[in-house]
């Protein structure tokens, strides 16, 4: 066994495999796994082995894909093939019509990946799967190249791959424990000695948080049961031509497919059981669960309804295994939060279908620094502090029972609700909050006409439009209040706390005490990492001269290690986190210097507190900084309070407003207002997978300022032709908003993509971002928007449409 190396990856499953051939394929040949014993032994030996191309997102169909075509090329291997069932087709059926309207959106977010789903009736349904009933049913998604996988023969062509290329796999051996050393390497102790190495990957399925824990982390996943069953042959599917296609149905929770010439049933039961929360036996090993098919017998009798064969076949297998949730359902692929050189692959629970795709994006990101797509959907770093095991299980619980339904735009399931709260969160749900939730804040959404306002769920305008719509007007009219909870705040000191900025910014950074300024942050390859504000607070009796670095809230860990890591040593800079100590409340709208001025000492006027200036003052007589700074595009200001103090500065507030028209507003009123401005959103518009001169952040960018963080990679992308624009269109629809992943039209080619759209309330538009081909970002360019399903147009018009000059909120 090596005593050195340059990655060990911890795990045998599917995770590790693909981990550890991607990273051959990488280049880096010098690479180890160790599995404590044989490989699959885990979850991986007892999947039911699916292979689709659906994902919730185009990065997720991206790696999918990778998946299936890995697998393709793995199964015609002459001299080591595997038994893929490739393209067999696949069915997610539907019984609502918004379920068919998201299909359609999905089906239009996967042509930019170059992926063609259909969207059928329920008929065609019947028709390609002959075994199914049409009773409460629409129709369903067909996925052509749905099929499955041998899970053992899989990982040990990839462990094979990965041998030929140079690495080592050491089965049979057991982590015990992990030492990271001051220059951030490694030891993985094991029971047959020590290596030394540089990274270390935790691929370790179910017992994920016994080698988190020798890391001193604790990772967001939990267990599930989960069984199936295996019938005995089906006379009709003897007798027919094809392969039966795979099934899955949110209307009864299962899902089938053909195993020889029988079913393989599954079932996602709401009686559902978490597993292994108190420890896992060490012995647990190509083991299962007890059988429990009392658990399954709603699920079995919607399964039977559907596929009334089953009624007359016996059942010759039933297995019951832990499969791996995370907090959302999807899985945590990348660097480990608050560790160097650390990564993870875990929470994969439909592993052997996608496993391919997230080793091959993980082996990027190890070797790179990044992926050829954004990975923030997957990324371990997008969960903070709320994130324990309690919290984990009982969204663990709820994914599960919800396995085949995908989330609405606006929906937000009741499980692990209230996880991070404000003094201000009741005082808002008395005056009738419907709450929305940012990185376990709860947040204001908006404010409801009565208690017993429910909007529909579907992909439409809904029925909070006009309320949005309101509330819009008296900010633009009168002033609003907004709380804007978990917004990331560091505090930024030491000597060389300036100098660290300008060389983590790829613009200028505002040095001027008092002064605010906004900012980008690049990857090493030039491409947008953050967004941030730096406000410079000068000495008092609450600090002495410091900066505050703010960012979006689901941000914290990703930036503080980000900012953490490139730290020089011996260079004079601290930061610390108030992110969770302190809260903004948002004063927005022509009259806001107005209330601003009534509650609190001072000059507020625009020549004494201009734009973009920060000051430490009282809100009646609670500390608080404030920025004159605006999201919304009129005049605004962040009003930064600790939270001991929030209560008594939001009831000054309130006080002072009410002569001027005050009303409380939420956070889909300043998604509306920032789409009218042209202000972007960290991971829906800024994104790793463009440069700033792609995003449209050129003004942000100063090319001759001395060394920053990407300029070389930089440098050497602008000199080259852009791939893509983001620009602002003008969507020719009233009934819905385009939709991030939506597919831009130009006959039969995808021209580009939206990243987020809503409605203009102020300017009468549907306004969408996008990015698109460059030769169409001129302003005027038409072209049509598959808007789940439906053909509209859109063109290319001037960004900010509203207030372009930017009169009223420097006003």
């Amino acid at each position: 066994m090596k005593s050195r190396t340059k990655v060990v990856v911890i795990g045998g499953g599917i995770a590790g495999c693909s981990t550890l051939y991607h990273l051959t394929q990488e280049g880096w040949s010098d690479v180890v796994l160790v599995e404590r014993n044989e490989l699959t032994s885990g979850t991986t030996w007892h999947s039911a082995a699916q292979v689709t191309n659906f994902g919730m997102n185009q990065t997720m169909v991206g790696l999918k894909t990778h998946s299936i075509n890995l697998y393709q090329e793995l199964a015609n291997d002459p001299d080591y093939p595997i038994n893929y069932h490739h393209g067999d087709g696949g069915i997610r059926l539907a019984n609502t019509e918004e379920q068919m309207q998201a299909y359609r959106h999905f089906s239009s977010m996967a042509r930019g990946m170059d992926v063609d789903f259909e969207v059928i009736d329920a008929a065609e349904c019947a028709r390609r799967h002959p075994l199914i009933a049409t009773d409460n049913m629409i129709g369903g998604l067909w996925d052509p190249m749905d099929g499955d996988i041998d899970p053992a023969q899989l990982c040990q062509a990839l462990a094979r791959r990965a041998r030929n290329a140079g690495a080592e796999v050491y089965r049979n051996t057991p982590v015990t424990a992990l030492t990271q050393h001051k220059d951030d390497t490694w030891t993985v102790h094991t029971e047959h000695g020590d290596i030394d190495c540089d990274i270390v990957v935790n691929a370790c399925g179910y017992r994920v948080n016994e080698v988190g824990a020798m890391m001193g982390v604790h990772h967001p996943v939990s267990s599930m049961e989960h069984q199936y069953f295996l019938t005995e042959d089906i006379a009709a599917i003897k007798e027919a031509d094809h392969r039966m296609p795979l099934l899955r149905c949110p209307i009864s929770d299962y899902y089938c497919r053909q195993e020889k010439n029988g079913l393989l049933i599954g079932f996602y039961e709401q009686d559902c059981k978490t597993w292994g929360m108190d420890g896992i036996d060490p012995n647990f090993v190509n083991a299962l669960c007890p059988d429990d098919m009392d658990r399954v017998m709603d699920v079995l009798e919607g399964a039977f309804a559907r596929m009334p064969a089953l009624e007359e076949v016996g059942v010759h297998t039933v297995v019951n295994g832990p499969i791996t949730y995370t907090i959302d359902g999807a899985p945590l692929v990348g660097p480990i939060p608050n560790k160097r050189n650390a990564f993870c692959i875990i929470g994969l629970r439909a592993g052997l279908g996608e496993g391919g795709g997230h080793g091959w994006l993980l082996a990027q990101q190890i070797v790179h620094g990044e992926a050829v797509y954004d990975t923030w959907c997957i990324d371990p770093r997008r969960f903070t502090g709320h994130t324990n095991v309690e919290l984990t299980a009982l969204k663990a619980i709820e994914d599960y029972q919800n396995e085949f339904r995908f989330h609405f735009p606006h929906e937000h399931r009741p499980a692990g609700r209230n996880a991070k709260t404000t003094p201000l969160t009741p005082v808002m749900a008395a005056a009738g909050a419907e709450f929305t939730v940012v990185n376990g804040w709860e947040r204001v959404d908006y404010i409801k006409p009565t208690s017993d306002f429910h909007p529909s769920l579907s992909f439409n305008f809904d029925e909070a439009f006009d309320v949005v719509a309101a509330e819009v007007k008296n900010v633009q009219e009168n002033v609003g209040l907004c709380e804007v909870n978990g917004f990331n705040r560091f505090e930024i000191t030491g000597s060389e706390r300036h100098s660290f900025l300008d060389r983590m910014f790829c613009g200028t950074v505002t040095k001027r005490a008092g002064r605010v300024g906004l900012g980008y942050l690049l990857n090493d390859h030039g491409m947008v990492k953050g967004e941030a504000t730096i406000a410079n607070i000068p000495a008092s009796d609450r600090g002495g001269d410091r900066v505050w670095y703010g960012s979006a809230a689901a941000s914290e860990f990703h930036d503080m290690d980000w900012l953490q890591n490139h730290i020089r040593d011996g260079e004079d800079v601290a930061i610390r986190s108030l992110t969770n100590d302190q809260t903004i409340l948002v004063l927005a709208g022509p009259k806001a210097r107005d209330v601003l001025s009534a509650c609190s000492r001072g000059d507020w006027s625009k020549a004494a507190f201009p734009w973009l200036s920060v000051r430490e003052c009282f809100i009646g007589f609670s500390p608080a900084t404030v920025m004159g700074v605006s999201f919304s595009g009129e005049l605004a200001y962040e009003i930064h309070i600790p939270n001991a103090s929030l209560y008594a500065a939001y009831l000054a507030l309130r006080d002072a407003g009410n002569a001027h028209g005050l009303k409380l507003f939420g956070a889909r009123a300043v998604d509306a207002m920032r789409m009218e401005k042209g202000f972007l959103h960290w991971k829906a518009d800024l994104l790793t997978e463009f440069d700033p001169f792609e995003t449209g952040l050129d003004r942000f960018v100063k090319i001759d300022k001395g060394d920053f963080i990407g300029k070389p990679a930089l440098v050497a992308r602008q000199a080259a032709r852009p791939r893509k624009k983001l620009v602002t269109l003008k969507i020719d629809a009233t009934h819905a908003p385009a939709h991030g992943g939506g597919s831009l039209m130009q006959g039969d080619n995808v021209v580009g993509t939206i990243t987020s759209g809503d409605w203009g309330h102020r300017v009468g538009m549907n306004l969408a971002y996008a990015f698109v081909n460059p030769e169409l970002a001129e302003i005027g360019t038409k072209m049509l928007l598959d808007l789940c399903g439906d053909l509209v147009g859109a063109q290319v018009i001037t960004p900010s449409p509203y207030d372009p000059s930017y009169d009223r909120m420097r006003s």
